[in-house]
């Protein structure tokens, strides 16, 4: 077998995102054992921080050893029981897959459907959990911030529908929110959230931090059957993140020395600073597509920072864009999915690759290649336009 030495990319897509050169130094630091004392000293650490950016105070707030779908999975698996009734908010892919995982439970599922690009109508949402006259919904889930689609929605928005539904714990997914966005766990009563560690924490993927109310771990200690999954049963992992300290599996230590510097630099920026930067950067972004003559798929007030969709102009191959953006520049950005495969282009701006530079030399890059392609635009418009937007909100 060859030696492999990666391509140096740009990493603009909907995940992973470039990681800080501390946090791969980080990576790479000596093994020592999941129960070291050092090593618990690391855990304590990275749940102080992560409690922190998840603003919560819940004592159950841990990485999930595993990818983002791994804290999806676990919110699931730990909440429902045979015959609970689920309702799932569905825009985009990972609602679906929420919905997906609700049945694999044996829970009944309740969709609440939206136009994919589209946020939710709190109407629409209330309407469907009154349906359910007699024994309400035990959880409702949504996804906070679509990767598929680029579109946040307001968890205050969540929040006023359930003061109709007080028994209802509310599961989010903000696994493309967390560090770029203000997520508001107690502000909000968020029952049960996950994240992961590629996507706004810019940390390589692998760990899926989690945070648990007190209300949901009561939910999780009432139980009449075993959790389902072994591996993912928080009645056991809490032991080890606990004061118990009960081995349940061996962590991934590098992916634990990974998050914990991540965090580092989180609290180093601060974290109301590192929500803006991604504003400002989002904005600048939407000023560059704009120039271009091209459109965003989500209407300003629902967008994600992180995550920017766009539109494919008529007649421009989205294949031959991305290629050539990654062979010719080094950029890798996404494409749609499901409906909107073909339709739209998914660009990350996320964590360390949220900045000034990556925002410029993307916008220069496209419209070199989209001239290239035969489509009508002024050149350089979309770099002054970006450039005024920053002016404007610096």
């Amino acid at each position: 077998m060859r030696e492999f030495h990666p391509p140096r990319r740009i990493l603009l897509g909907p995940g992973p995102s470039d990681a800080d050169p501390r946090v791969l130094t980080a990576l790479s630091a000596q093994l020592i054992g999941h129960l070291d004392p050092e090593f618990l000293k690391v855990m304590d650490d990275i749940q102080t921080s992560l409690r922190s950016v998840f603003q919560t105070q819940n004592r159950l707030t841990i990485p999930i050893s595993g990818t983002g779908s791994a804290g999806m999975e676990a919110a699931f698996v730990n909440l429902i029981e045979p015959g609970d009734t689920v309702a799932v908010c569905v825009n985009g892919v990972f609602g679906e897959r929420m919905a997906d995982i609700v049945t694999r439970c044996g829970g009944v599922l309740l969709r609440i459907d939206a136009e994919w690009g589209q946020s939710f109508d709190p109407g629409a949402i209330r309407k469907a959990l009154k349906v359910l006259k007699t024994v309400p919904a035990k959880i409702l889930a949504v996804v906070h911030a679509e990767t598929s689609t680029g579109v946040l929605t307001p968890l205050s928005m969540i929040r006023e529908v359930l003061s109709d539904f007080p028994d209802t714990l509310l599961l989010v997914d903000c696994v493309t929110s967390l560090g770029g966005h203000a997520v508001g766990i107690d502000a909000h009563r968020v029952d049960f959230a996950y994240s992961g560690t590629q996507k706004c924490l810019s940390c390589p993927p692998g760990l899926s931090p989690i945070t648990v109310s007190p209300r949901a771990v009561e939910a999780l200690r009432k139980r009449k059957e075993k959790v389902r999954s072994w591996y993912l049963d928080l009645s056991m992992v809490e032991k080890y993140w606990g004061d118990d300290r009960t081995y349940h599996h061996t962590a991934p230590i590098s992916m634990n020395y990974a998050l914990r510097e991540a965090l580092r630099l989180i609290e180093e920026e601060g974290l109301e600073k590192r929500w803006d930067r991604h504003r400002r950067n989002h904005l600048a972004f939407v000023a560059g597509i704009e120039a271009m003559g091209l459109e965003m798929l989500v209407k300003s007030e629902n967008r994600l920072w992180s995550l920017n969709t766009v539109r494919i102009p008529e007649g421009v191959s989205d294949a031959k864009v991305r290629a050539s953006l990654l062979q010719e520049f080094g950029i890798e950005i996404g494409g749609g999915l499901g409906p909107l495969k073909g339709k739209i282009w998914r660009v990350g701006l996320m964590g360390y690759s949220s900045h000034r530079n990556n925002v410029l030399l993307f916008l220069n890059a496209l419209e070199q290649i989209l001239c290239r392609e035969g489509f009508r635009l002024k050149s350089g418009g979309a770099v002054d336009s970006a450039e005024k937007a920053y002016g404007a909100c610096c």
